[in-house]
Order: structure tokens, then sequence, then C-alpha cells
């Protein structure tokens, strides 16, 4: 069965492992995605993730979860833009997570950023997630 939302289904799935305390999930792997994972590492909330290569030209991603006390790293993580809505803006209008705690993540003409890098290179695009 295909998958209509591969991001969406990589986040839940962060988000049930995380639910359960695992310290590993694994996720299909995917160019977005990794760049995704590759900006979640760069601003804290994971340890890292590998590519594991298997048979027959298949690869997943295993993403090394983030804990703190016990606690995760990753309070919320949510997709905005969605494959029935998608969610574009500006840079002038890039959404602000929780006073600049949180991390919006953006698809932008120049690659997969958070919202502070698409502010200082001024470029806008579509908001992926939002992670605090």
């Amino acid at each position: 069965m295909a998958i209509s939302d591969p991001l969406g289904d990589m986040l839940t799935r962060i988000r049930n492992a995380q639910m359960r305390r695992k310290n590993k999930v694994s996720s299909p792997n995917s160019k977005l995605r990794a760049h995704v994972l590759d900006v979640l590492a760069k601003e804290g909330y994971i340890r890292g993730y590998t590519t594991v290569e298997y048979e027959g030209g298949k690869s997943e991603l295993e993403i090394e979860l983030k804990y703190f006390d016990g606690e995760p790293v990753i309070r919320t993580i949510e997709r905005v833009s969605k494959p029935g809505r998608r969610v574009y803006s500006s840079v002038k209008n890039i959404p602000h997570v929780s006073n600049g705690l949180g991390v919006s993540i953006i698809s932008t003409p120049r690659g997969v950023m958070s919202d502070h890098q698409a502010r200082d290179e001024n470029v806008g695009g579509e908001v992926l997630c939002r992670v605090f």
C-alpha cells in the first residue's frame, strides 16, 4: 500500500517511538526525509540518523532519538503542510514557534532549512512541520 504522506508518516513514527521511550526508530529512506532529519539533528532534537541498505535496493533511515532526564527532547512535532492543504509562507510571514524556542522546518528553493536560517537567507517556501 502506498503512503500518501511520507513525511507525516516519519513524524508519526518519531512521536510514537518517543511515547514508548524507544532509543531508535526506523523509517523508509527518501531525500526529503533525510533533509528534514539533517535539520532536526543540527537543531539538537535528535542524536542523529544512519542509512541502512538492504538487499533489493531498499534502504531505511535509523533515527536515534534524544532524551533529557528521561523526557523526550521533542515535546511536540506536527505536520503543517499536508497533501490536502499545502501551506506556503513568504520570508516576512514565516511563523515563530513558541516565541522562538521551537523551530519550523521549511522547504525552500535553496533546500530544506529551519525558520531562522530561512530568515537569514531571505527566502520563503513550504512550511513542512513545526517542532518544539
